[in-house]
């Protein structure tokens, strides 16, 4: 039902052991053009230059820590950009002047920043995904991660987005949620192809 018009591969990239993780490493703001990356292994600085130039977008990258001082590799573990919206464990971002470097851009945008305590983004409140529906925006997310969220917070994303809360305790075990589970489609809608008209053949009597 989408319109892909080209494919590009970076697979080849793999024999020097260069990696970039589309789904986990980078959260794309698609409006302002910005990818947010935590540096790690799965979002090599090679690869992420290339994606970056191929698809128009202006990389953004910083350091992130656990509670134990320990990497984060995924930067979708502790952050979700919505439309009105963004999730961010700020608390988790090492570096305080790029933190608030990143705020400032995510503002700049209009949306509001709304930050995640280290004991929410164990608990998965920042792995979620903001979705199209018929009738409004949901914010996917886990039931964990809804009980990990204050009532202010879910007063902040529910004048943007009706939350959705799907139990994915056997997923989360492996240390990822529904983020992890799921892509967005960006891609423009193929125009559907009108139904040919059946033609009437008359007989005479």
């Amino acid at each position: 039902e989408y319109r892909v018009q080209d494919v590009i591969d970076y697979s080849g990239l793999e024999k020097d052991n260069v990696f970039l993780e589309g789904t986990g490493a980078m959260v794309l703001d698609h409006i302002a053009r910005v990818a947010y990356v935590v540096r790690s292994n799965r979002a090599n600085d090679v690869a992420l230059e290339r994606f970056c130039t191929h698809f128009n977008f202006e990389p953004m990258v910083f350091d992130a820590v656990d509670r134990a001082g320990k990497p984060i590799y995924h930067t979708n573990v502790l952050m979700c950009i919505g439309t009105d919206f963004a999730l961010l464990g700020t608390d988790s971002i090492s570096d305080k002047r790029r933190c608030r470097e990143i705020v400032a851009r995510l503002e700049e945008t209009g949306r509001q920043v709304i930050e995640l305590k280290i004991n929410q983004i164990e608990k998965f409140a920042g792995n979620a995904i903001e979705l199209e529906a018929r009738e409004s925006r949901i914010l996917a997310l886990s039931a964990r991660a809804r009980a990990a969220l204050r009532p202010d917070q879910i007063l902040a994303i529910e004048q943007s987005a009706r939350l959705m809360p799907f139990d994915v305790a056997t997923i989360e075990l492996a240390g990822g949620s529904v983020r992890c589970m799921l892509a967005g489609i960006h891609l423009s809608r193929r125009t559907p192809v009108a139904a040919p008209q059946s033609l009437a053949v008359e007989q005479s009597a």
